[in-house]
């Protein structure tokens, strides 16, 4: 199977005005097309050797898989966490319009 040339990018965070922060600055830079947030969910998870459970809000962004490194580093220097949920999922199928729009929105501006 081909590598895919779009991905939806995943992270969580712990408020919604976080949630907000992390959407609105990578689509301001192009880094994604589109994000989403989910929330509030509730997240279960070990960490440093305990069960948490914790309210978090998702953020799903939608970005041309070139793009990926730049908004990996991106969430990463936005993030509180000091390991931040970053997971990549290849988009294998979607309408033309919608993959030319996304791929036209997270090119950098030459204007």
């Amino acid at each position: 199977m081909p590598e895919a040339q779009y991905i939806a990018v995943m992270t969580t965070t712990d408020s919604e005005e976080r949630a907000r922060h992390l959407a609105t600055t990578a689509v301001e830079a192009r880094l994604a097309a589109c994000a989403q947030i989910d929330g509030p969910v509730t997240s279960v998870y070990r960490w440093r050797d305990e069960v948490h459970s914790d309210t978090e809000w998702r953020v799903l962004y939608k970005t041309a898989a070139d793009r990926y490194g730049e908004l990996e580093a991106h969430i990463k220097g936005a993030h509180t966490y000091e390991t931040p949920e970053i997971v990549a999922t290849p988009v294998t199928a979607g309408s033309d319009a919608y993959l030319s729009w996304l791929r036209t929105e997270t090119r950098v501006s030459r204007g």
